[in-house]
């Protein structure tokens, strides 16, 4: 057997599936079932116990989701990896596994829109607090720390002005203060973007967009790194202490490098109950076998239209790091070097009203609150997804008021530029 390591096409295509075992089915089946049948009593204790792998119930283990989080975990380069019900629901599961009341997450101010709400207002709740840091100014993060930071979070390519952040730099940061780097890598995917080889520790996606790819399954996901030491500072008390719910197992002492991806699974998903459907699981493996070839046409295609955006005279600016005028082009060079990916902002002059406008106008582009179709898709974030945030919040998050956000599609590139000049001129 040929010890050369899979491409990424190939990963995409095969990792982690195989003909089923009773039928000969190539594609992955769809395990639309509840629960297991256990062997035997000891069988069973043995899963309960966490002395063997195996399935009990699907809201934690499925083999069909089981398949999708080991093509996730082999494409993003981690040593494992927990699918979710979506996106906002990794993230939860994610911080829940290091966090304790009082403790804080230093966050890069520029997210998407529901990520800085969940971030300002849901997680009060669990008594995680959240102070901001600006990419642009990474003094900013190391100013923020403090010793009850339990994690960094950033985004590769920020949503919704496709801003590319210095990973490395962030990571080095991270390891210094020891504390693990968070990295949601939704936007650029692996096939543009493999953090952990960065530095990063943890990968999260909102599996939703452009891994799925077609806009019709929730999901998300937690891939594990295997590279941060949860007992070294002692702060991490759900890896590092014995668990009294399994019989007092230490689950990094256990499992070793991929011991956060376990206890977000039997400690998070276990009881908090965000699981994501076999059919959904399905439906991503499906649209994963074609990212490599979507993700590539949807760069190409955005950065036609960006450069067609940036020379048009209704268009103030463009914020698209592909262009080589743009403050972040270096950093995609270095980070995505094969596109910038689909998503880009620009500023339609006349303000609020001219973008709540051009999204009244177009009829190509579809005017919904999400990205990653193989649709172009187009929203005003200020009266949107960042309406809930103050005017300096949306200002900082790269949402004010001119601009408009587009997620640019796999149709015909010049069907899509004379969309989007009809609805800015008429």
């Amino acid at each position: 057997m040929s010890d050369k390591i899979p491409g990424f096409s190939t990963l995409a295509i095969h990792a982690g599936a195989a003909p089923d075992p009773a039928t000969g089915a190539r594609a992955t089946p769809i395990y639309q079932t509840t629960s297991f049948v256990f062997d035997d009593v000891d069988h069973a204790a043995s899963l309960f116990g966490l002395q063997a792998f195996g399935n009990i119930y699907t809201r934690i283990t499925n083999p069909t989701t089981a398949v999708l989080e080991e093509r996730v975990a082999a494409l993003e380069g981690g040593t494992a990896a927990l699918a979710t019900a979506s996106g906002h629901s990794a993230q939860l599961l994610c911080f829940h596994s290091m966090m304790q009341p009082g403790d804080n997450i230093v966050a890069a101010n520029k997210l998407y829109g529901g990520s800085i709400n969940q971030l300002n207002h849901s997680f009060k709740s669990f008594g995680w607090n959240v102070k901001w840091a600006d990419p642009a100014d990474l003094s900013t993060f190391e100013a923020a720390i403090d010793d009850r930071t339990r994690a960094i979070f950033i985004e590769s390519l920020a949503n919704p002005g496709g801003i590319v952040v210095d990973i490395e730099a962030i990571a080095a940061l991270a390891k210094a203060k020891g504390v693990p780097l968070v990295v949601d890598n939704t936007m650029a995917t692996p096939y543009l973007c493999r953090p952990i080889e960065h530095g990063a520790d943890i990968v999260l996606h909102s599996l939703t967009k452009f891994m799925g790819g077609h806009g019709n399954s929730m999901g998300g996901i937690i891939v594990d790194g295997g590279s941060f030491d949860w007992s070294a500072s002692g702060n991490y008390p759900l890896l590092s202490q014995p668990r009294p719910e399994y019989q007092g197992v230490v689950l990094h002492e256990t499992f070793g490098n991929f011991a956060f991806a376990i206890a977000c699974r039997v400690l998070g998903l276990r009881d908090l109950g965000p699981a994501i459907s076999p059919f959904n699981s399905f439906m991503i493996l499906t649209g994963i076998e074609t990212l490599p070839l979507r993700m590539q046409r949807h760069s190409d295609n955005a950065k036609k239209v960006a450069l067609h955006l940036s020379a048009h005279d209704k268009v103030n600016w463009v914020s698209y790091a592909a262009l080589p005028e743009d403050k972040h082009h270096a950093l995609q060079q270095k980070y995505m070097p094969k596109g910038a990916g689909a998503v880009f902002t620009f500023g339609v002059e006349g303000g609020y009203e001219a973008g709540v406008n051009l999204v009244s106008k177009v009829e190509l582009f579809s005017h919904l609150a999400n990205i990653g179709d193989t649709r172009s898709l187009i929203i005003h974030p200020a009266s949107t997804t960042h309406r809930q945030l103050t005017d300096e919040q949306k200002t900082i998050a790269g949402a004010g008021p001119d601009v408009v956000r587009l997620s640019v599609g796999l149709e015909e590139v010049d069907d899509i530029i004379a969309d989007l000049d009809q609805a800015l001129t008429g």
